[in-house]
């Protein structure tokens, strides 16, 4: 009687096979019911969730905008190494890898149960992955081929789990794209004012494209909404609820604003800030049919996502925004279409809700969002700063006159003076570029005439308050960081 023990090869194989069965199929169910539902997607938007505060704020100063590709290639790396462990565990009987399947199945289910955004009917997607990556085991694992029928069923096996997969892919997109072609032009009643040619120092260019605009959320997959299913919900302390459509924001009065967002995780002279001309409904008109009631000083706002933000009602009548479109089109999916929203002056973590779902007039007292339980700062309004673009770090320029090139920022207030200084020298102000408001960044640039050598050089800030930014250094987390930037380079004769 031939030996039941399998090849470590095949043993390894089944594993595999085992393991994608099961992704596939969760995959496609979730693709039907809500992307999120996933497994994969919802046990790394649940370790995500729990990592600790300053873990994700060294991912991204590690890894910045690719911190959840580290994170899915980290996931898909351990169910390389469980299914290969499960196939070798189990060369002489299914039951070691069958207990394997089991428990990754069971953490999909506990995931996905755990997840804000996602119904009970959700849980049908990490069942599926549990009973297909069983069976699927079970089954390969039985099988005693010649090798020719051995092929062909690896074949059969890899092709249904490639299926699968992109049929899942395919289902949970549900072509956002094209909802947000359809959408079309977006024309506002008050358009934003011409950038003058002045205003632009051109490092980096004062409108950044779409494409290029920074993007920092808890987001392991895009969320994907189509404009027609689209519907925000207004509740709370207010005297009478609203539940607007996507039509009903667009056939609003839209305007267009050009405002500069800023990150909390952005170190000192850090990369995470970008400007676009923002279009889209004033977020005090639609509060001002609400309603808000005395006594309500938190807007607390969530994503499809489930993600949450608190922001003070006073600065959401002022100045925030319901956004529909950037840069003269509708909102890009990976930035919140087909709504967001946009409160100049404040880190995003308090304001910058994408996809954003739901809006409840509150207190603070009452609801914590977020980044709040998590040990960040409850207001964080934007702190006055600035950074060198140029010269970079260890750069080699000619010396004599070198030229110096940054940008500086303190949304709400303005810019009024920039100063830079050379080897800890006499500070130098430098010459601004023309403003467009106060609630954008402020390129500069200024000359210094240095010799031959080493170079460090430093920035600073004052803002129209009469504010001159301090030089102790401080961690972004829990409400921004402080510090002057400085570059280190060489000019060479």
């Amino acid at each position: 009687m031939p030996s039941m023990t399998l090849s470590p090869r095949r043993a390894v194989t089944v594993g595999a096979l085992a393991v994608a069965a099961a992704l596939a199929a969760g995959h496609l169910v979730a693709g039907i019911i809500s992307p999120n539902a996933s497994p994969f997607l919802a046990v790394g938007n649940t370790a995500i969730d729990l990592t600790p505060a300053a873990v994700k704020d060294f991912a991204i100063r590690t890894f910045g905008t690719y911190d959840k590709v580290v994170l899915l290639g980290g996931m898909g790396l351990v169910l390389v190494v469980i299914a290969v462990a499960a196939g070798l565990m189990s060369r002489k009987g299914p039951v070691p890898g069958i207990v394997v399947a089991i428990l990754l199945g069971g953490t999909g289910i506990a995931a996905v149960l755990a997840r804000p955004d996602l119904s009970l009917l959700a849980v049908l997607a990490p069942i599926a992955s549990l009973v297909s990556g069983t069976a699927v085991f079970y089954w390969l694992h039985r099988l005693r081929p010649t090798p020719a029928s051995g092929r062909r069923r690896f074949l059969f096996v890899s092709a249904g789990v490639i299926a699968a997969g992109v049929g899942g892919q395919l289902l949970a997109t549900r072509d956002v794209s094209g909802s947000r072609a359809a959408v079309g032009d977006l024309t506002p009643a008050s358009p934003a004012p011409p950038i003058p040619p002045d205003a632009d120092f051109g490092t980096p260019r004062f409108i950044t494209s779409n494409r290029d605009f920074y993007r920092v959320d808890t987001a392991l997959t895009v969320p994907q909404l189509r404009a027609e299913d689209y519907a925000l919900r207004i509740h709370g302390a207010v005297d009478k609820e609203l539940l607007l459509s996507f039509g009903d924001i667009r056939r609003l009065p839209l305007v267009e604003r050009t405002i500069t967002l800023t990150c909390v995780s952005n170190e000192v002279g850090g990369p995470y800030m970008s400007t676009s001309n923002f279009i889209g409904v004033p977020l005090r008109e639609i509060l001002a049919e609400a309603g808000v009631k005395p006594g309500a000083d938190q807007l607390f706002s969530t994503s499809v996502d489930g993600w949450t933000a608190g922001t003070p009602v006073a600065d959401v009548v002022d100045r925030g925004l319901l956004a529909i479109g950037m840069n003269g089109e509708p909102l890009p999916v990976e930035h919140g279409f087909p709504a967001r929203m946009v409160v100049p002056g404040l880190y995003g973590f308090v304001s910058a809700t994408k996809w954003v779902v739901d809006m409840e007039l509150t207190t603070f007292a009452a609801k914590k969002a977020y980044w709040l339980n998590r040990g960040w700062a409850e207001r964080a309004p934007i702190k006055t700063q600035s950074r060198i673009d140029a010269p970079s770090g260890f750069a080699r320029v000619r010396a004599g006159k070198v030229l110096i090139t940054g940008t500086a920022w303190a949304q709400t207030r303005g810019i009024a003076k920039v100063e830079v200084r050379a080897n800890n020298g006499p500070w130098i102000p430098a010459r601004l570029a023309a403003e467009v408001n106060v609630d954008t960044w402020r390129m500069w640039r200024a000359e210094l005439d240095l010799s031959p050598g080493l170079h460090s050089v430093e920035c600073r800030a004052t803002d129209k308050a009469g504010y001159t930014q301090t030089d102790q250094r401080v961690p972004p987390i829990p409400d921004g960081a402080t510090g002057w930037h400085s570059t280190t380079f060489t000019a060479e004769a």
